[in-house]
């Protein structure tokens, strides 16, 4: 954080989205929806996964913890940001900026390497299915998902306190919809060489790693699935990495386009759109992209609903 005695604004004020008048009761409805259905659709996958029998693999561990990372990432953000649709003073106070440019970078990185983990899960499924339960055993799975949450945690600290390390004391008009580095970083009035140099390494390493472990398992995903005999072999193989290879093919893709795009074509306006897409329309798409093409999912989520409308005829036979 930066000292009192060198900076002097203690209050940040969010451009939003968009600053004319005339989209904010229409962008709110929209991103009231985008919200809910992230929302509802994190929420029900953490549900499903949690309580149905059938879903307790490790595939099914990973992918309810990045429900809950998709979850909580879209609060730390959406909240704020649709109130600040409806009122004519946008501000933030300094230290909840800092909070919340925390609590993002923990999710983002969180959820960079929770797709990479899930990467390495499906290539051992498919490549070693004999000792799968052995190599991804519940002990495994528990340490991955552990230093996942501490790796991006540590991440957070370093670099949030690297960005409120310099001071800000002329402009405090953010060109954003919430507290991120780069336009944070724009208002300062102090030297911003190390700050951004920290951003730029630590975007670049995560995205180099992360996408290395996803690229060598698909790599050699792809490989174990053309040597497969059986044509229903290949496809049944296939169908169990689709819905994951979707989720990080966009998710990768925006965040390449984001960060490690040269500085002389950044563009805040062509950032917030970026920044819109990946924590806040991804989290909205991946339970969907992740039930409607899993049956075990949709399976389960008949299950879930046929046991409930039972439970609520018993309690309403119980009360006649």
């Amino acid at each position: 954080m930066a000292p009192e005695n060198i900076t002097q604004i203690t209050e940040f004020v969010l451009i939003g989205v968009s600053d004319l008048p005339e989209l904010q009761i229409p962008l709110f409805c929209v991103f009231l929806v985008i919200y809910g259905l992230t929302v509802t659709g994190n929420l029900g996958i953490i549900t499903l996964t949690s309580a149905d029998s059938r879903l307790q693999t490790p595939m099914y561990f990973f992918l309810r913890h990045l429900a809950i990372i998709n979850f909580s990432n879209s609060t730390v953000i959406a909240p704020k940001m649709l109130v600040n649709f409806l009122v004519s003073k946008r501000s933030t106070s300094y230290y909840e900026c800092a909070t919340q440019l925390g609590a993002f970078l923990v999710f983002i990185v969180a959820e960079i390497f929770m797709l990479a983990v899930m990467a390495y899960d499906r290539y051992v499924a498919i490549c070693n299915p004999l000792l799968y339960m052995v190599v991804v055993s519940r002990r495994i799975c528990l340490l991955l998902v552990s230093l996942t949450y501490l790796y991006s945690f540590s991440t957070a600290v370093v670099v949030s306190s690297c960005v409120f390390s310099v001071s800000y004391c002329a402009s405090n008009v953010i060109n954003h919809f919430y507290c991120d580095n780069v336009p944070l970083l724009a208002l300062s009035c102090s030297d911003t060489y190390f700050p951004e140099t920290v951003v730029f390494i630590s975007s670049a390493t995560n995205l180099f790693f992360s996408m290395t472990i996803v690229l060598v398992s698909y790599f050699n995903i792809v490989l174990s699935i053309l040597r497969m005999r059986s044509s229903e072999g290949r496809k049944k193989a296939f169908s169990t990495c689709a819905s994951h290879m979707t989720a990080v093919t966009v998710f990768y893709g925006t965040l390449l386009f984001m960060y490690l795009q040269p500085r002389s074509s950044h563009s805040l306006d062509t950032d917030k759109v970026a920044s819109v897409f990946y924590t806040l329309v991804i989290p909205m798409l991946n339970p969907m992209i992740y039930s409607l093409r899993n049956k075990d999912v949709k399976a389960a989520l008949r299950r879930f609903m046929g046991n409930l409308c039972c439970s609520l005829k018993s309690q309403q036979f119980l009360k006649l």
